[in-house]
């Protein structure tokens, strides 16, 4: 897989993730990494940072449940509009996770 075509992976699985759902930078990475070769959670992020603006970005957060650096108040907006369950300042991460596994 190019490195195009993996920019485009990430974002095709991201418009995926169901409204009131998100997904780990590491988990996208994850899901993709048989099909990529890759696993990198920061390469994931960075992609999110630079091309991320047509997808659903506010569902995609770290690991712990770390909404998006510089997006904060616009990804909780977003995030509580969907009924995404939020812990704290971010998101409850094992209420709110899904997986491609799940389907849709």
């Amino acid at each position: 897989m190019t490195p195009d075509e993996y920019v485009e992976a990430v974002l095709d699985l991201v418009e995926r993730i169901p409204e009131g759902r998100v997904m780990s930078y590491g988990g996208v990475a994850d899901a993709l990494s048989e099909r990529s070769g890759r696993a990198s959670a920061r390469l994931v992020g960075n992609i999110m940072a630079r091309h991320g603006g047509s997808v659903p970005w506010h569902r995609v957060v770290t690991a712990g449940g770390r909404l998006p650096p510089g997006h904060e108040r616009e990804a909780r907006a977003r995030l509580r509009a969907e009924g995404v369950p939020l812990r704290g300042e971010g998101v409850d991460i094992a209420s709110a996770a899904w997986s491609p596994d799940e389907g849709m």
